[in-house]
């Protein structure tokens, strides 16, 4: 039963490849490119902190890498770590002065920061290309060899949010999960026990961060232009919404959460005007009635116990013929 969950996400990771057509397999590539910002946003969670900053350091990361390939001529494959490390470094810097504040504070701090971002963007056209954005950015590529291939850059991308899912799932998990769990349940204590908090929720801020990054070189690389507009403050709010519908208590839930909001906007085509509402609903539903997401609703499916079938009442042994009469 426990590899139940593991054996439903290899179906899943493999539809698409056995569905085919250049449609399935790119809403299945954003599938995976926002599973991993989503996941950054589940340990940001974890210690108890709602950064709406991830948009705007996936917009880094994409320009970054963008930029490294298209002035520098570096390959895609070098820009990617290195656009990462440029988001690394940055939340790094942040993250001292950030992360000293808590609650609302924190969050309204993350989206000023957002928006500057974003804003710069949109005005240094120099370098960025403002809203008209940045067009002709090379191809993934690895080795020499340019992937073109929908069915192949669905494949790479698929190899990037696995590999965070396991690294999120196993710090979860791990010594370091439980500590981060006790800085969001009590932060007092943990810091009475020798924890020091701010250089935790640092690393934290830095590693999703970083995978912020990861996800803007694969964005910028596979969709060939980049404009401001898809880093902006939403783009946060759908990291939060998937986390809430997955399940924020997991390393499974981020992931439910990007399968099911990021097809929403297509299967709603037809209905645009509908969209934020059908948003709405289904965010309110869950804050409601399903307060542990898709992955609670799946655990107690998979752990109730099967029912028993009520057990026959024995029929009374007959008495022999010598008991009960005279002597």
């Amino acid at each position: 039963m426990k590899r139940l969950p593991f054996i439903l996400l290899a179906v899943m990771a493999i539809l698409p490849w056995v569905i085919g057509g250049r449609y399935v397999l790119h809403v299945s590539t954003m599938i995976a490119i926002m599973s991993i910002l989503a996941l950054g946003m589940n340990l940001m969670l974890q210690i108890g902190q709602l950064s709406m900053a991830h948009g705007a350091f996936m917009g880094i990361g994409a320009y970054a890498s963008a930029l490294l390939s298209m002035r520098l001529g570096l390959s895609p494959a070098l820009a990617l770590p290195l656009s990462a490390l440029v988001c690394a470094i940055l939340a790094a810097v942040l993250g001292p002065v950030f992360l000293r504040i808590k609650g609302v504070h924190f969050v309204l701090l993350t989206y000023a920061f957002g928006q500057i971002v974003n804003l710069v963007f949109q005005e240094w056209t120099g370098l960025f290309g403002g809203n008209g954005g940045l067009h002709g950015i090379p191809k993934f590529s690895a080795f020499g060899y340019r992937l073109t291939d929908p069915a192949m850059i669905y494949g790479v991308a698929l190899f990037f949010a696995l590999g965070s899912f396991l690294l999120v799932r196993a710090v979860l998990r791990s010594d370091i999960g439980a500590l981060m769990k006790s800085l969001e349940a009590d932060e007092a204590l943990s810091r009475s026990l020798g924890v020091d908090a701010l250089s935790w929720r640092i690393a934290v801020f830095v590693l999703t961060a970083a995978m912020a990054g990861v996800a803007g070189s694969l964005y910028a690389h596979i969709i060939g232009f980049l404009s401001p507009a898809p880093f902006g403050f939403g783009l946060s709010v759908d990291l939060v919404v998937m986390n809430v519908i997955g399940g924020a208590a997991s390393a499974w839930g981020p992931l439910l959460g990007a399968m099911l909001i990021v097809p929403l906007p297509e299967l709603l085509r037809g209905a645009k005007e509908y969209q934020l509402l059908c948003y709405g609903v289904v965010l309110i539903v869950f804050l409601l009635f399903f307060r542990d997401g898709l992955v609670g609703l799946v655990q107690k499916f998979v752990s109730r116990p099967p029912r028993k079938a009520p057990i026959a009442s024995e029929p009374p042994k007959p008495r022999p013929a010598h008991e009960g009469g005279r002597s």
